[in-house]
C-alpha cells in the first residue's frame, strides 16, 4: 500500500539534522505498518520494540537514561547487536513508558548516530502527567487515513492519481465518471488502511462496514481505558453527536445538540481529548482574513469533523445503496459527507492552516479558508453540480483574494476570479 508519508521518512533518514522521529496519529491509521515497512525498505536491520504491557522495557527505562546502558539493554532484549549505521530502532506505543519518551532527548544529544522512529496514539502522551517531553529534541510526522489520491493508488488506479498530479484536467474530464465512481467508493470506504485493503482485495462493502464498526468499537473502548472516569460520559456523548452536528445546514458545533442545556466549559476537556487522540479535526472560525489566518481565529466558534469519512458514514448508518445510487433521504447528509471529505483532504496537506469564514452578521459563510503561508484561499464546497456561490462572491468582493475555489462534481474551469476544481482533485489546491 503506497503512503505519501514514506517519502517523508526517506527524507528524514537522509537529513543531516535528523532527530528521533515521533509519528503522531489516531489508532489504526497505519503507524506500525509504516514504520516496519520503512525499516524493510531503507535499512539492513530493524529492531521493533512494543512498549505496551512490556514490563522489561519499563524496568530498563525506569532508572538512569544513559544511552550506552539503554542500547546494551535493548541488545540483550532482542538478542543481537544494534549497528547504528544500518539499523532502524522502532519504539511502538512509546507513551506507555513515559521515560522512554524522555530518553529521546538523550539519544539526540549523546547518541545521534542511532536512527529512532516512535509511534504513540497520543492517548497516553496527552494524559501522562509529569512526563518530561523532549521539546526541540525530536522531529514529528503526522499520519492520517489514506487520502483520496492514496486510495486511487491502493485500488489499482495509480494512472488516474498521476493524471491529477500532472493537473491534466482536459484528460481528467474525459475519464470523469471513473473519478466520480471512485470518489463515491471513497465516501463509503474512507481511508482507514484495513478498510481500504479489504475493499481493494474483495470489493465487499459489507466487509468494509464490519471493519469500520470494529474500529469505532475500539475507539469507544479507548475512551474508558485511557480517559479520566469523570469525562468518559462527556466524550461519548460528544463523539456520538458529531454526525447530527454535521447534518445541519449550518455545521457550526452546537453544545445543545450534545445534551440539552450543555455548556462549553463542561465539554472543552472532552473536545481537547478527542483532538489530542487525532479522532476529530477542530476547524475554527475566522471573521477577517490575512496572513497568518491564525491571528483572526475565533476560538468560541468551530466545526468538528471526524478523522475519516468512512467512519462518519458508518456512525450515521449510511447504507451502500443509498450512497452509490442516491435517493431523497440522502440529500441532507450528502453535504455533511462532502464537507467531511474536503476537510480530510485539506488536513492531509502539510503546512496548510484550515479554517472557515463567517461575517459577524452570519449572512456570509465560506465552508473553508486555507492559509498556505503565502496566500489565503477561500473554498466553497458543493456536493453536486449546483454552482451558485453567493457567499464566495461576497467574500471576494470584500477581501479580493488572488484566487477563490469552488469545488464540486463539475469539471475544472478557470474563470475571472474563480477556479472550479473537481472534488476528486481538491488535493491539488496546494499547487494552485
Amino acid at each position: 500500500m503506497y503512503r505519501i508519508a514514506m517519502e517523508k521518512l526517506f527524507q528524514w533518514k537522509q537529513s543531516k539534522r535528523r532527530k528521533p522521529l515521533i509519528i503522531e496519529g489516531a489508532r489504526q491509521v497505519g503507524k506500525t505498518w509504516l514504520m516496519k515497512e520503512f525499516g524493510k525498505q531503507a535499512y539492513a536491520d530493524t529492531v521493533y520494540i512494543n512498549f505496551d504491557a512490556n514490563s522489561r522495557m519499563a524496568e530498563l527505562f525506569a532508572s538512569d537514561l544513559d544511552t550506552d546502558r539503554l542500547i546494551m539493554g535493548l541488545e540483550l532484549y532482542v538478542g543481537r547487536r544494534i549497528n547504528p549505521d544500518d539499523t532502524l530502532l522502532i519504539f511502538d506505543e512509546v507513551q506507555e513508558v513515559p521515560k522512554a519518551l524522555t530518553s529521546l532527548k538523550y539519544f539526540y544529544e549523546n547518541a545521534p548516530e542511532y536512527h529512532i522512529v516512535c509511534a504513540g496514539s497520543l492517548l497516553g502522551i496527552a494524559l501522562h502527567q509529569g512526563t518530561s517531553f523532549p521539546v526541540g529534541k525530536v522531529d514529528f510526522l503526522k499520519l492520517y487515513p489514506l487520502s483520496f489520491r492514496e486510495f486511487l493508488m491502493a485500488t489499482d488506479k495509480a494512472h488516474f492519481a498521476e493524471l491529477l498530479d500532472r493537473q491534466d484536467f482536459q484528460m481528467i474530464a474525459s475519464f470523469k465518471q471513473t473519478y466520480i465512481d471512485a470518489l463515491k467508493h471513497y465516501y463509503f470506504v474512507g481511508g482507514m488502511p484495513e478498510a481500504v485493503q479489504s475493499f481493494a482485495e474483495n470489493k465487499d462493502f459489507n466487509e468494509v462496514r464490519e471493519i469500520q464498526k470494529r474500529i469505532l468499537s475500539a475507539y469507544e473502548q479507548d475512551f474508558s481505558k485511557h480517559a479520566l472516569n469523570e469525562i468518559v460520559p462527556r466524550i461519548r456523548m460528544l463523539w456520538n453527536s458529531i454526525p447530527s452536528q454535521l447534518a445541519k445546514e449550518n455545521k457550526k458545533f452546537v453544545y445543545g445538540l450534545v445534551r440539552e442545556g450543555a455548556r462549553a466549559k463542561e465539554y472543552e476537556t472532552a473536545i481537547m481529548w478527542l483532538g489530542d487522540c487525532g479522532l476529530v479535526h477542530k476547524i475554527s472560525r475566522v471573521n477577517a482574513t490575512g496572513v497568518p489566518l491564525k491571528a483572526y481565529e475565533d476560538l468560541k466558534a468551530f466545526k468538528l469533523f471526524l478523522v475519516d469519512v468512512g467512519l462518519l458514514g458508518c456512525m450515521a448508518g449510511l447504507r451502500q445503496r443509498t450512497l452509490l445510487e442516491g435517493n431523497d433521504l440522502f440529500v441532507e447528509f450528502k453535504g455533511a459527507l462532502t464537507e467531511q471529505y474536503v476537510c480530510q483532504q485539506l488536513k492531509s496537506i502539510e503546512d496548510l492552516g484550515v479554517y472557515y469564514y463567517t461575517n459577524d452578521r452570519g449572512s456570509c459563510e465560506v465552508d473553508f479558508v486555507v492559509d498556505t503561508g503565502e496566500q489565503i484561499i477561500p473554498i466553497e464546497v458543493k456536493a453536486e453540480v449546483n454552482l451558485k456561490a453567493k457567499s464566495l462572491k461576497t467574500y471576494w468582493e470584500k477581501f479580493s483574494p488572488e484566487v477563490c475555489v469552488r469545488t464540486s462534481m463539475t469539471d475544472y474551469k478557470k474563470e475571472e476570479w474563480l477556479v472550479n476544481l473537481p472534488l476528486y482533485g481538491i488535493e491539488q489546491i496546494a499547487k494552485l
